[in-house]
C-alpha cells in the first residue's frame, strides 16, 4: 500500500518508543542457544524480529508469548535438523543464523525477496565460515545459500569488517559453542563498531566469555561454553525513534518520546546529539526525549558510521536546515535493503531537496523555506527510506505519495499510527 503524507505544521503529544529491534533479535537468539528457559520482557514486534522468532522455532526452540513478554525454551548447541529456513527480508537474521546453522547438517536459506535481500552480498561471512570447516553453497555470495555444517571447528578466523559488522556478530554467537578455542581477526576496517558493542553486551548477559581488544579488531573466544538461560528486558529503539524526533524537529512541535535510555549503547542515540547541534530545542532526562521544535535548524557535519540507522532521518532534517550539511563515513549505507545513498537521494531530489552524493558521503544544501513535494516517490522497499521520506513530506508544500509504504513494518509497524497520534496528516491508499 501507498501512503500520502500531507504538509503538517505542528506535532504534539507523547508516545512510548517501540522496543529495540537490534536487542530483541539478539536476545531471541541468545535465549534459543541456551538450554533452559529464558524470559524476554517488552520484545519488539516487527518483520525482522518476527523472522527470528519463526526461524528459532523451526530450529527447535519453544516460544510462548503474551502482551508483555516471551518465554523461550532453548535448544542450546543442538538445533533441530531442518532443511529450509526463511528469514524474509531480514539481513541481520540471515547472517546470525548462517553462523548458528554451522551446527546443523544441512540448511538452505531460501530467497523470498529477490529485489532486496536477494541482491545483498554475504561473501565475507561465507569465507569466514569456510575457515571453520563449513561448506557453503551460494549464488555468487547471494541467496539461496546452503550451509553444510555439523563438523564446525574453532581456530584462527579472519573476517572482513568493511561491509558489515553482522558477519563478525554471527561468528561471536557461534564460536563459543565450538569445542575448540577460537581467535577472530578483523581485516580491513570494521563498520558499525558500536553494534558489536551491543552484541558483546548481550553475550555477556548470557554468560558467554569473550576477550575483545579495545578496538574490536581481535577477539579470543574460549570454546566449550554454554549459554545460560536468563531474564532480559528490551530497551527502547533509537533507530525508529530517530525519524519521529526528526519529524518533531522540522515542525512546530511539543513531542515527548518515552523509554529512550540516556546511557544506551545504541549508536543511533546520536540523533539526540545531532539535533542539539542543529540547535533544535530539546531535553533528554529520565529516559524521555522532549522536543519543542520551532522548525528552524542549522547545518551540521557528522560521522555517521556509529549511527547508521539514524543517518537517513538526520539527512531528512538537514533538508530544511540553514546551510550545507555533510554526513560522511557512511558507505555501508549502500549495502542495505537498497542503496541508501543513491536511491534515497534520487527520491529526495524528486521531492525538491538539493542533495549530492559521494561514495561515502551525503551532502545536503538546506532549504529552510521547504521543498515543493507534490510527487510520487519510490521507497525501494526500505523501511528506513520510508520513514525518512515521511519526515520530508511533513514539511513539503504539496503532499508526497510514498509507494509501498507498508514495508515500514520491517522494523516499525506502528510508525504511521504514532505519527497520526501526534497530529501528522498521513493517509493510507491502495496502489
Amino acid at each position: 500500500m501507498d501512503v500520502i503524507v500531507k504538509p503538517t505544521p505542528s506535532l504534539n503529544g507523547e508516545i512510548g518508543a517501540l522496543s529495540s529491534k537490534n536487542y530483541t533479535t539478539r536476545y531471541l537468539l541468545a535465549a534459543a542457544l541456551a538450554e533452559g528457559t529464558s524470559t524476554i520482557h517488552y520484545p519488539a514486534h516487527s518483520e525482522d524480529s518476527d523472522a527470528m522468532r519463526r526461524c528459532i522455532r523451526d530450529l527447535g526452540a519453544v516460544l510462548e508469548e503474551d502482551d508483555s513478554k516471551i518465554v523461550i525454551q532453548g535448544f542450546g548447541s543442538h538445533p533441530r535438523d531442518v532443511r529450509e529456513l526463511n528469514v524474509g527480508n531480514a539481513g541481520a537474521v540471515l547472517r546470525f543464523l548462517m553462523g548458528v546453522t554451522a551446527l546443523c547438517p544441512e540448511v538452505t536459506f531460501v530467497n523470498t525477496y529477490p529485489d532486496s535481500l536477494g541482491k545483498r552480498p554475504h561473501d565475507d561471512l561465507i569465507d569466514a565460515l569456510g575457515q571453520l570447516g563449513v561448506e557453503v553453497q551460494h549464488e555468487q555470495g547471494r541467496l539461496p545459500i546452503t550451509i553444510k555444517g555439523g563438523q564446525a571447528k574453532g581456530g584462527h578466523i579472519r573476517v572482513s569488517g568493511s561491509v558489515s559488522s553482522q558477519y563478525l556478530s554471527a561468528l561471536l554467537f557461534v564460536t563459543p559453542l565450538l569445542a575448540e578455542d577460537s581467535t577472530i581477526e578483523v581485516l580491513n576496517d570494521l563498520k558499525s563498531k558500536v553494534v558489536i558493542g551491543q552484541t558483546l553486551e548481550v553475550l555477556e548477559q548470557a554468560g558467554i566469555v569473550i576477550h575483545a581488544s579495545d578496538d574490536y579488531m581481535s577477539f579470543r573466544v574460549p570454546g566449550g561454553q554454554a549459554y545460560k538461560p536468563q531474564t532480559y528486558t528490551v530497551q527502547g529503539d533509537y533507530p525508529g525513534s530517530a525519524a519521529v524526533l526528526a519529524a518533531a524537529a522540522v515542525t512546530q512541535s511539543d513531542v515527548k518520546i518515552l523509554r529512550l535510555m540516556e546511557q544506551s549503547k545504541q549508536g543511533e542515540r546520536a540523533i539526540v546529539d545531532v539535533l542539539r547541534m542543529m540547535e533544535v530545542p530539546l531535553t533528554h532526562e529520565n529516559d524521555v526525549v522532549h522536543v519543542q521544535g520551532n522548525g528552524t535548524l542549522k547545518a551540521v557535519e557528522f560521522d555517521g558510521d556509529a549511527a547508521t540507522d539514524a543517518v537517513l532521518a538526520m539527512v531528512a532534517a538537514a533538508v530544511f536546515a540553514e546551510g550545507t550539511s555533510r554526513f560522511y563515513n557512511v558507505e555501508n549505507l549502500r549495502y542495505k535493503e537498497c542503496d541508501r545513498i543513491t536511491d534515497y537521494l534520487n527520491e529526495l531530489r524528486k521531492a525538491g531537496a538539493n542533495v549530492e552524493e559521494r561514495q561515502a558521503e551525503i551532502i545536503v544544501h538546506g532549504r529552510p523555506e521547504g521543498v515543493e513535494g507534490g510527487v510520487e516517490i519510490n521507497a525501494h522497499y526500505d523501511h528506513r527510506v520510508i520513514m525518512a521520506l515521511t519526515v520530508v513530506g511533513l514539511r513539503s508544500k504539496e503532499p508526497l505519495r510514498i509507494r509501498d509504504a507498508h514495508h515500514v513494518a520491517k522494523s516499525y509497524p506502528q510508525y504511521f499510527d504514532h505519527l497520526q497520534a501526534l497530529g501528522a496528516s498521513v493517509q493510507w491508499v491502495k496502489e
